[in-house]
């Protein structure tokens, strides 16, 4: 069992309605030990992988984002919901359907922060249905960038998200995979994988 299936199964709290809620460390408070961990094994988990851009959606992959930016020393992109007084008009859009909050959402990037030399690694705190990974995608691919691979801090395996991303080819790393929760018993069963080469969130990656 890896630190974040330990950090899912002493803190996370499963809802009806296959919901796992894991506000105490990921995406309402954050535990900075738990994403530096994340950032580390992503950035091992793709070594020898080309990246010179990350690329998220708000508002909870950021944290993710950013650490992981900060061990590639290159630019963090996030692509937004909702459009202000200051947003751009030249823009790539996408839509991405919330399972969480049930609910279409229009996404964007401004046109200067993707471009087509840019070899982009998509990183997000949750894969369900994959609908906010494609919109991700499709934003790369809109630019005429390339995906790198995605990162995914929690993958709900009993959903077709990420069996749907590897089927078209896509180098996806979820660092905890659900198998099966239940939400009456507490209970959560996590998909083998092979035991994370380190414990250590202060060792260095080249």
């Amino acid at each position: 069992m890896n630190f974040l299936e330990e950090k899912i199964l002493r803190d996370g709290v499963i809802k009806e309605g296959n919901i796992l809620k894991v506000d105490s460390f990921l995406n309402h408070q954050i535990d900075i030990d738990v994403m530096r961990q994340t950032a580390y094994e992503f950035k091992r988990r793709f070594r020898g992988v080309e990246v010179n851009k990350v690329l998220t959606i708000e508002a909870s992959g950021i944290a993710i984002a950013t650490l992981l930016g900060h061990l590639y020393d290159v630019p963090v992109v996030f692509a937004k919901k909702s459009q202000t007084a200051n947003s751009t008009d030249d823009k790539y859009i996408s839509q991405a359907y919330s399972f969480t909050h049930k609910k279409m959402n229009n996404v964007f990037i401004s046109k200067p922060y993707l471009s087509a030399s840019d070899k982009v690694l998509i990183v997000d705190d949750f894969l369900a249905d994959g609908q906010a990974a494609h919109s991700l995608i499709d934003l790369v691919h809109q630019a005429g960038a390339e995906v790198a691979g995605i990162g995914i801090a929690i993958e709900k395996g009993q959903q077709q998200g990420g069996s749907k991303l590897r089927a078209e080819g896509y180098k996806v790393e979820s660092i905890a995979i659900i198998e099966n929760m239940d939400w009456q018993k507490q209970t959560i069963k996590f998909r083998n994988q092979p035991e994370l080469s380190f414990g250590n969130a202060n060792l260095t990656i080249e």
